[in-house]
């Protein structure tokens, strides 16, 4: 087995009350993770053109996922979002890219909504220093009104999947869909010396979701890291080596499903625990996180 790679026995059914992954109901109120915890939750955006769209709405917002446009006759406290995401919402130029940023960041309110105990309309998202040029860009964050340990986040989407990731201590989070083999080829000369070989040695048949391993470890190291593509991916390796990826972080494989890989990246030690939940779609009315039947995946050590 890849040991950069959690296989699907890693994570199946076990003995022990921490391993069980049966369905479950979830908590109404999500609990903040312990130290050595990460939380990830994963949501399917509704798919391109099954939103209804209210009379005279913009292309790009989202009314069945519970996000609805400017000038439907709601307000941004109905869906959580603020007036400028719902602006953003409406500037897409594709109605499907609107749902999914829609939906990806009404998700993302709920989720820390409830976590914080606050209604997903009462925050306040700011932008960290870039630890480049210390420019207002860096990691997103959110504003936190009492004296509990910071809470770090951070999300990702690609067609199909949305992933939000949560934990006590700094946190990338990346999702990407399966590449196709032509996007292999063009991208693997942005890979690192080691991973364009190590790419090369892996059957044709095993390359794209190689690869796709590969580049959802990047994104979520740089993303945790506050620089993003700013910084070349061909200077960090991600690659099998444990041994030669870079000191200070732990980066993860998770388990996505059969169309798509995701990855997050956690400041220091590997975490203890990572839990894996999928998030029901917003809808008019929700309040912070509200679970329903989230379906919880746990393993004690995580996937390395």
């Amino acid at each position: 087995m890849d040991t950069a790679h959690a296989s699907a026995s890693a994570l199946a059914p076990a003995r022990a009350p921490a391993h069980d992954l049966t369905p479950s109901r979830a908590s109404r109120t999500p609990t903040r993770p312990a130290a050595g915890d990460v939380h990830v939750w994963f949501v399917r955006p509704p798919r391109s053109g099954s939103v209804p769209r209210s009379p005279g709405a913009d292309a790009g917002t989202a009314a069945d996922s519970g996000l609805p446009a400017p000038d439907s006759g709601f307000t941004a406290p109905d869906s959580g979002l603020s007036v400028a995401e719902l602006r953003r919402v409406a500037s897409f130029a594709r109605a499907g890219d609107g749902d999914v940023y829609a939906t990806a960041h009404a998700a993302l309110r709920r989720l820390l909504g409830g976590y914080l105990g606050r209604p997903p309309a009462g925050l306040t998202f700011v932008r960290e220093p870039c630890p480049g040029c210390s420019g207002p860009h860096g990691r997103p964050a959110v504003v936190q009104t009492d004296d509990a340990p910071t809470l770090h986040f951070s999300l990702a989407h690609s067609r199909g999947l949305i992933a939000v990731a949560v934990a006590p201590r700094v946190i990338g989070v990346d999702v990407e869909r399966l590449p196709s083999t032509g996007t292999v080829e063009a991208c693997a000369r942005a890979l690192h010396t080691r991973e364009r070989a190590e790419l090369a040695a892996v059957p044709p048949e095993e390359r794209q979701a190689y690869f796709g391993r590969l580049w959802t470890r990047k994104e979520a190291y740089l993303k945790a890291l506050g620089t993003g593509l700013s910084r070349h991916p061909r200077i960090d390796y991600l690659g099998a080596d444990l041994r030669r990826r870079p000191a200070r972080w732990a980066v993860l494989d998770l388990p996505a499903g059969p169309e798509h890989t995701a990855a997050v990246a956690v400041d220091g030690a590997r975490p203890d625990r990572v839990t894996v939940r999928w998030l029901p779609a917003h809808r008019h009315g929700d309040g912070p996180a509200a679970p329903d039947a989230a379906y919880g995946s746990t393993t004690d050590r995580s996937p390395r």
